[in-house]
């Protein structure tokens, strides 16, 4: 007992040192082993195979509310105790004991807050009944007083357990609580426990009855020895009277047995029949099956057979050439009534090979050799159908045009404009144009020689078009030829010369431009669709430029490629070729339109400014529609016109720097006055965007002219500025109105100005200077030496006193009055402009009197005791003159 005491002790303070709360109070702690409905007839084996756990009831004061909980603790794997789980016992709502275990120390407590009521409660078993009672007394006590209920109790024998209580009394604890916190046993009296017991377990009613029943027996159990010995006599009794019992039913059992062997033979011969009968149903069931694979398989075999003929006769049907098509394709006319039948022979043979080429054709067909030599066939008979028609088509394309060179009535004659008219052309390749696309869809690669023969025949028409009609334009334009050089003779030469009318010669342009370009885009489109590119497609605004026999649009203008965002490296491709055959079918006929450039150039320079105006104006027009080599063409057209302009006015500037040595320098030169005729006349011509063009040439002009007027200039500094004042004049006076209208040359008016002020400045300082040199020198010297002496010092300078004052003042003013018309008489000889004499007489007076009453105020700084004339003087006798 001393032993299982310490136990005891040693399992609370594991049990305390687990849940380590000083809060929680423990009341018992048993070890237990946990098993879910699993036991077995063994004890040991039940226990061996039941995990071992440990029990112990913990109580928790909150206040004037105390709680309980059954705590489950199990072994770590070194040995220590932890916490598991936790029940509160104020969810119990039964305690069973399991009466199939024969040792009676299996038991389960069942709660009413269980997650799955389906789940069968933990059992538990103790190591004896014992420790069994100890933990259900417990439990039933603390139930009762803490939690004021009691659960359901079954399957434990209320006489075993007074009993057991009674005798087992000192070993019965309640929790007391001591100085240091923990808890300790303490006995409990009989009459208590008994009292609690039977109130636990049974009613007063049940118990009056028990005592009432008990009290009718003499059993005697006062002597426990006696009533053993009782007890054993009995038994013994009792097993004589079965003894004897079985021994009176001996010949019913023998019966029975008979009964029983015969009833195992029948079994037995049933067992053979029924196993006799089962190798029979075995077999049945195996030819049953046999025959049904074999019936499935018959049934498959005849479905795949139907199915296959099926295939065939399909694979027949795509694989059989009929007679009229193979006629056609092989030794068929193509003249036009015959079209329509060549035409459906094409489209029956691109779908014949598109019916034996994959995803169409199922692979396993493949390789079969009735299907290769049939795709053979239809590959030859291919060949052969696209060798003949492109063969045919460009001996076609060459009859065409070879028939319409021949006829004269094509073409411009003498005294005859004629307009190009391709309708008949178009209408005959029309007819062909279906054939082409079939010829696409065949082979690809057949369209590029077809395109090249187009290409060859038609572009020896259009050239031969375009030089009969420039030819005839330039011989029935009536014009008289202008002077090429605009800026040299006199200027009434120059005015008669610009008086002849050249706008016939850029009509004449003009017109070779309204009756062309629309031809080329028209034919470029026409190419574009009728040879089966796949580009985008734009109608151009202005229609068709020659008739439509047949009502059918194929104008289509094509894109530049670095223009046109394409939307596949397809359409790039196409675009790239077509631009390539677009340049065999134009090349050439630009220089028809370059000799139109050249002839207008030589009839008159200037009209190079009208027409690349209208360059310009058909450039913009065709940016957006127009093949790409049309758009090439006139852009090299404006390219040829604006060198034949720069040619122009290079010759005149060459001709400028190359007579700069035998101008004589007096007066106006020749040149000032004719720039601005010819700027008028330039003007006049502008049309478009051709603005830059003679902006440009002003720009070069007046940068030549003004080089050269100063190196004229410098061949006699002493008249150089009166030479230049004059020129820049003139430059602004004939330039006056245009520089009102025309940027450009605004800003070269402004430039001559400012040169012109300079050129005043300089000429009239130098005529003052002249007159009144003595004056100012001294009014200089005073100004210098301000710098380092102060002015009251500057009397006492040698060659600055007052006497050399008075000295100068008589000697520059004493004939004042004739010193100013000697300054006007020098300011008018060398002057060749009378016109410009009143405004630089007026510049000259200002300009002294400025000099003059600067010199005033020096000498009344510095001498404010001398008398001089006043500015107010000398303002009144310059008015006089």
């Amino acid at each position: 007992m001393a032993k299982s005491s310490a136990d005891d002790i040693e399992l609370r303070r594991a049990c305390v040192s687990a849940i380590d709360d000083p809060t929680q109070k423990i009341i018992i702690s048993i070890r237990v082993s946990m098993s879910r409905g699993i036991f077995t007839k063994s004890s040991k084996l039940g226990h061996q195979m039941a995990k071992p756990r440990v029990l112990a009831l913990f109580t928790q004061s909150k206040g004037h509310s105390t709680t309980a909980f059954l705590r489950v603790l199990k072994y770590s794997t070194g040995g220590v105790l932890e916490p598991a789980k936790l029940y509160k016992l104020k969810h119990l709502s039964k305690v069973e004991v399991i009466t199939n275990d024969p040792s009676g120390c299996m038991f389960t407590l069942g709660f009413d807050n269980l997650r799955s009521q389906s789940v069968a409660p933990p059992q538990w078993t103790m190591r004896s009944i014992d420790d069994r009672n100890r933990l259900l007394l417990c439990i039933l006590n603390i139930c009762r007083d803490v939690l004021g209920h009691l659960p359901k109790v079954v399957g434990i024998d209320v006489v075993e357990m007074a009993l057991w209580a009674k005798e087992n009394r000192p070993s019965v604890s309640t929790p007391r609580n001591v100085q240091d916190g923990g808890p300790v046993a303490f006995a409990v009296p009989e009459t208590e426990l008994k009292v609690n017991f039977e109130k636990e377990l049974v009613s007063q009613a049940e118990e009056e009855e028990m005592e009432a029943l008990l009290g009718s027996y003499v059993m005697g159990i006062g002597d426990a020895e006696a009533f053993s010995e009782r007890l054993k006599r009995e038994l013994q009794a009792l097993e004589a009277a079965n003894v004897h019992a079985i021994l009176e039913n001996e010949p019913l059992m023998d019966e029975v047995m008979q009964g029983l062997e015969s009833a195992t033979i029948c079994v037995e011969d049933m067992d053979e029949w029924l196993a006799t009968f089962n190798v029979k149903l075995r077999h049945m069931r195996e030819d049953i099956e046999s025959i049904e694979t074999r019936n499935n398989m018959l049934v498959m075999q005849s479905v795949n057979n139907k199915c296959v003929i099926e295939e065939l006769d399909k694979l027949l049907e795509r694989l059989c050439v009929p007679s009229e098509y193979a006629a056609s394709l092989t030794g068929g006319s193509f003249d036009e009534a015959r079209m329509l039948q060549n035409v459906e022979a094409c489209e029956w043979l691109t779908s014949a090979l598109h019916g034996i080429e994959a995803p169409n054709l199922d692979p396993a067909y493949a390789n079969m050799r009735a299907v290769k030599e049939k795709r053979a066939e239809l590959e030859k008979l291919k060949s052969t159908f696209v060798r003949r028609a492109s063969e045919f088509l460009r001996n076609y394309f060459s009859s065409l045009v070879d028939f319409m060179i021949s006829d004269k009535s094509y073409f411009s004659q003498r005294g005859q404009l004629k307009r190009p008219d391709h309708a008949d052309l178009r209408y005959k390749c029309r007819t062909y144009a279906r054939l082409l696309q079939h010829l696409k869809s065949l082979d690809k690669n057949s369209l590029g020689p077809l395109r090249k023969a187009y290409c060859s025949s038609l572009n020896l028409l259009l050239r031969r078009e375009a030089r009969e009609f420039a030819n005839e334009l330039r011989a029935s334009t009536k014009a008289s030829r202008n002077p090429t050089v605009w800026l040299e003779g006199s200027t009434g030469s120059g005015q008669n010369a610009n008086a002849t009318d050249t706008s016939t010669v850029s009509d004449a342009y003009a017109k070779m431009l309204t009756i062309f370009i629309p031809l080329l885009v028209d034919e470029s489109s026409f190419f574009a669709h009728f040879m089966c590119f796949e580009v985008p497609t734009l109608v151009p605004p202005g229609g068709v430029a020659d008739g439509n026999k047949a009502g059918y649009n194929d104008d289509l203008g094509i894109m530049d490629i670095n223009e046109n965002d394409s939307k596949s490296g397809k359409t790039s491709a196409e675009l790239a070729a077509l631009n390539e055959s677009l340049q065999d079918l134009l090349n050439g006929i630009q220089e028809d339109f370059y000799a139109v450039v050249d002839w207008a150039y030589k009839i008159d320079p200037l009209r190079c400014i009208s027409m690349h105006g209208i360059t310009e104006r058909y450039l913009s027009g065709q940016k957006a529609d127009a093949a790409g080599f049309v758009r090439l063409l006139l852009g090299n057209l404006k390219s040829r016109i604006s060198v034949q302009f720069s040619r122009f006015v290079d010759e005149a500037c060459h001709e400028l720097e190359r007579n700069e040595r035998t101008i004589r320098q007096m007066g106006v030169l020749s040149y000032i006055p004719r720039f601005a005729t010819l700027a008028t006349q330039m003007e006049q011509y502008i049309s478009g965007q051709s603005r830059d063009l003679v902006d440009q040439s002003y720009t070069t002009f007046v940068s030549i002219m003004f080089v050269t007027l100063e190196k004229i200039a410098q061949t006699d500094p002493k008249y150089a500025d009166m030479f230049l004042l004059e020129n820049y004049a003139a430059f602004q006076n004939s330039l006056y109105e245009l520089a009102n209208i025309v940027p450009i040359l605004a800003k070269f008016y402004h430039q001559a100005s400012e040169a012109y002020e300079q050129a005043c400045t300089r000429h009239i300082s130098m005529i003052i200077y002249y007159q009144f040199e003595r004056l100012f020198q001294f009014a200089r010297r005073i100004e210098d030496l301000m710098f380092t002496v102060p002015p009251e010092e500057i009397p006492f300078q040698l060659g600055l006193s007052k006497m050399d004052l008075r000295k100068m003042l008589k000697s520059s003013l004493s004939g004042v009055d004739q010193s100013i018309a000697l300054m006007y008489k020098k300011l008018q000889k060398n002057l060749v402009s009378e016109e410009l004499l009143p405004s630089l007489w007026d510049k000259c007076k200002k300009e002294f009197l400025d000099m003059y009453e600067g010199f005033a105020q020096l000498v009344a700084k510095i001498y404010p005791t001398e008398n001089i004339p006043s500015v107010a003087e000398m303002r009144e006798l310059l008015a006089s003159l």
